[in-house]
């Protein structure tokens, strides 16, 4: 970037970031200068997460799994290693880096996330933010307090397309949006076999196995675990992402793809604390996500956009205006649906619809600035103060949403949410499904 344009977009970046409500950064230092970075979490998404940071200076890698670390300390030599991010935590001094990057499996991000916020350093970390809403909340405020530059890596976020449809809806191009549908075709988890097999899962398991398998040499399983239940290795859950659908590991494709695509809705209708949630789909089992569900989000008046009905729908299920073929039959999309007219969109492309009565339709100069790149806008705001589009305080907001859809689902039951208070008026009983507890050695704060 030349001298002449940076100011120029950073005074836009700055201004478009203040519009939206997102937070100025505390600490800053000059953009020429290199960062300390730790990376916790080097193989799958830690990998190409340490890929984006190698022009910084990697100060220490960790992993539970030897072989990645092996390969992450080939690209950066010079950096301590560690199995255990607890013990890295405890013996780096805070001098000898500014920044972490989170990329471990999703039931451990909040562990080694906070201790990060904690000592304010800068952090980016893999989506979703948390394994769960009581650790997404914690660590919202956590970043807050620590006022430091956050990101989650919902990456589709930087692409031009997602700006261009906020624009759209936010200019009012299709009049108000009273409901929207966002579904994605993968159908992994919990499913019969023959379904497993039909629709590519990469792993066919319908209930805990009994069977203990040797541990591979490379992996630490007791670290791996962390705060999770204690169980015997199998390779059901190991390697990723087969763990992702196990409630003590993650939340299935819910809390995985929703980060990415529940988050264009989430920023376009500039939504907050869900008002109800119901789901739908087969009988919830008590440890594997379901391959196949849906659930409904009803939303308050925000400013002058009115109430919002946002349903995700994952696996076989689909939007009736995709059953019934009026829209075009994409296998992935978000679809909006206002008093003018319809906006659907992926991850690349958007169409106004019906395409007839949009004919010569002029959209608006765009407004939004481009981004930097999602992993190089979390490094600039760390070196200078500017925002970043997908701090903590929106994704862990989205976070929360998404996860409480799985709330709902497997209470199996419409819930009522109070954000303030975090509590479900209507269903004590579903609030264990907000937080869990740890396993002795592990605590959170």
């Amino acid at each position: 970037m030349n001298t002449p344009t940076f100011p120029r977009r950073r005074f836009l970046q700055t201004a478009a970031a203040a519009a939206l409500g997102m937070p100025a950064i505390l600490r800053s230092q000059s953009p020429g200068s290199k960062l300390n970075i730790v990376v916790i979490g080097c193989g799958g998404r830690g990998g190409a997460n340490l890929k984006e940071m190698l022009e910084e200076n990697i100060v220490a890698l960790c992993d539970v799994n030897a072989k990645n670390l092996e390969l992450a300390a080939a690209k950066a030599p010079g950096a301590k290693q560690f199995r255990d991010f607890r013990k890295l935590y405890d013996e780096l001094k805070d001098a000898e880096y500014d920044a972490v990057v989170v990329s471990t499996t999703e039931h451990t991000h909040a562990f080694a996330t906070l201790p990060a916020l904690q000592r304010k350093k800068h952090v980016y970390c893999e989506k979703p933010l948390t394994r769960d809403v009581h650790e997404a909340r914690i660590i919202t405020e956590a970043a807050k307090a620590a006022g430091v530059a956050t990101q989650m890596g919902t990456q589709i976020h930087a692409g031009t397309n997602y700006r261009r449809v906020v624009e759209l809806i936010q200019g009012g191009a299709i009049g108000p949006v009273r409901e929207a549908h966002v579904w994605v075709n993968r159908t992994w988890g919990r499913q019969s076999p023959e379904d497993a097999a039909a629709y590519k899962d990469v792993v066919s398991v319908q209930e805990r196995p009994a069977e203990e398998m040797p541990v591979p040499p490379e992996l630490n399983w007791d670290l791996w675990l962390g705060p999770a239940p204690a169980r015997p290795f199998n390779t059901v859950y190991f390697p990723g992402p087969k763990w992702y659908r196990w409630w003590d590991f993650g939340n299935g494709t819910m809390s995985d793809l929703g980060s990415h695509w529940n988050d264009l809705p989430f920023w376009a209708l500039q939504l907050d604390a869900p008002l109800t949630i119901e789901a739908s789909g087969p009988p919830p089992h008590a440890e594997i996500a379901p391959a196949t569900m849906s659930a409904a989000y009803t939303y308050g008046a925000r400013g002058t956009m009115p109430p919002v009905k946002v349903t995700w729908y994952q696996g076989q299920m689909k939007p009736p205006q995709w059953t019934e073929k009026v829209i075009p039959q994409w296998n992935d999309g978000v679809l909006f649906v206002g008093d003018k007219g319809m906006l659907l969109s992926d991850y690349g492309k958007h169409v106004l619809l019906p395409e007839k009565d949009f004919a010569g339709f002029t959209p608006p100069a765009p407004s939004i600035p481009d981004s930097l790149g999602h992993h190089k806008e979390w490094l600039h705001a760390c070196k200078t103060g500017a925002p970043t589009t997908c701090h903590f305080g929106y994704s862990g907001r989205l976070t929360e949403a998404n996860h409480l859809g799985n709330v709902a689902y497997r209470a199996g039951k419409r819930i009522e949410w109070d954000t303030k208070n975090m509590r479900i008026p209507n269903a004590p009983e579903a609030e264990r499904f907000l937080r869990r507890d740890y396993r002795p050695g592990w605590k959170l704060g």
